[in-house]
């Protein structure tokens, strides 16, 4: 099963046009990523209002902290069980 990856962009970030533009930069960020996930993962991404705002070198931090974050969880859950 391939790894994949799906975006949440509500109106709350702007209009149509703004959301996609979010989207667009969301993709591209994500896709450098993807070989970094486990196999067969999903990752959704729900962008913030104020993403539209971020810079491109900002957003690609905040989704590295995110995911940095899912990985710390994850492991942590093991641990746990």
């Amino acid at each position: 099963m391939p790894t994949r990856a799906g975006f949440v962009v509500s109106k709350a970030v702007g209009g149509a046009v703004v959301r996609n533009a979010v989207r667009r930069r969301l993709r591209h960020l994500v896709r450098d990523r993807l070989s970094d996930l486990p196999a067969g993962s999903t990752l959704v991404v729900r962008a913030l209002p104020g993403a539209d705002q971020l810079s491109y070198v900002r957003l690609g931090a905040d989704l590295d902290a995110a995911l940095a974050a899912a990985r710390t969880a994850r492991r942590a859950g093991r641990r746990s069980r």
